[in-house]
């Protein structure tokens, strides 16, 4: 059996990860095809380097996040591989992309199910269509389910936990053994802030500027590893908010699970931080892992810099939280999933 797997963005190379070595060790082969939606070194080709991914046998270097852009190029490839599926993670263009270009190929989504509510978001209409075209619907949790049975889809469900699970679980020890980015910026774990924001309603001059204010009125030192969109369009900034450069995986993981709260609007961040311990403070209405909020674990607050400041003050994880999506193996239930869902002629 032949895999191609799609991927295009951070998120997706994390959770590519463990899915790659799941596929190997069932005896899958898998082709590894790269849109170059995310193209800068430390938003790419450091994840490759870092997780120990197959390195992709294509590599669109579309410099884009346009779907219609990246559709001739997974079109050709799908048509020369013949592959069996095509594998899709998320809920990007790339995702959509994919998704679209595979033609009669049958699709795999992996983090099939999830909605915010916000049709607003392009990521929402992604997610929706993805799963409308997929053949095989690769859930988290049990309430992505009940959504696509209740959606009506015509694809196989399947619930095979997170793979941003096994790749944190995995990945997070290390990251706290090889990683000195503690030591290089010379913070004490427990006493500063991590922030990402990325999403492009955020990065508005307008919503970025609440965003960032908030952050600053917090008064605490916030460590910010700016994406290069975010970097272009930030104006002032607070003396105790400092900008980084992206940073790899291992650094970020290592950053991450030893700060005192998390402030961002990354869907795996939120999930991430639930997994570490550390609190979370979501800046957008509306998410996908509504879990961590009902848990007491993340907290969402839109662009309010009053919010901001009361939601950081106050953050605190939940004693007793219980596990969430997942249990660190969803990786090899997806190969199985694979095996046993293909259709037969």
């Amino acid at each position: 059996m032949k895999v191609l797997s799609v991927v295009g963005n951070r998120p997706q190379f994390i959770k590519s990860g463990p899915v790659s070595v799941a596929l190997r060790e069932a005896g899958i082969e898998e082709v590894v095809l790269h849109t170059g939606q995310h193209y800068d070194r430390e938003l790419s080709q450091v994840f490759f380097e870092e997780l120990e991914l197959p390195e992709p046998e294509y590599r669109l270097d579309l410099h884009t996040a346009d779907a219609g852009a990246m559709h001739p190029g997974i079109a050709a490839v799908v048509e020369r591989e013949q592959p069996e599926w095509v594998l899709v993670y998320g809920d990007t263009n790339s995702t959509l992309a994919g998704a679209r270009a595979a033609g009669a190929t049958p699709v795999a989504h992996v983090e099939a199910g999830l909605r915010s509510g916000d049709l607003s978001m392009p990521e929402e209409r992604n997610r929706i269509e993805v799963d409308r075209l997929a053949a095989l619907l690769l859930c988290p949790d049990d309430r992505s389910q009940r959504t696509l049975e209740g959606e009506g889809v015509t694809g196989t469900i399947e619930v095979v936990g997170d793979v941003m699970a096994d790749a944190c679980f995995r990945l997070a020890p290390v990251a706290g053994q090889r990683s000195t980015i503690l030591e290089r910026l010379a913070v004490v774990p427990g006493t500063y802030l991590v922030a990402t924001i990325h999403r492009e309603a955020n990065v508005q001059p307008d919503r970025l500027a609440r965003i960032v204010d908030g952050l600053g009125r917090t008064g605490e030192p916030v460590v910010f590893p700016a994406h290069p969109r975010t970097r272009s369009r930030l104006a002032d900034v607070p003396e105790n908010v400092r900008i980084l450069e992206p940073l790899g995986y291992l650094d970020m993981a290592a950053l991450c699970s030893q700060a005192r709260v998390i402030v961002t609007d990354s869907g795996g961040l939120q999930k991430e931080a639930y997994w570490y311990g550390v609190p979370c403070v979501t800046t957008r209405p509306s998410t996908e892992w509504v879990d961590t909020v009902e848990a007491g674990a993340n907290v969402l607050v839109d662009d309010d810099p009053a919010r901001i400041v009361r939601a950081v003050a106050a953050a605190r994880m939940p004693d007793g939280r219980p596990p969430l999506y997942g249990d660190g193996h969803a990786s090899p239930r997806i190969a199985e999933a694979l095996r046993l869902a293909l259709p037969t002629a």
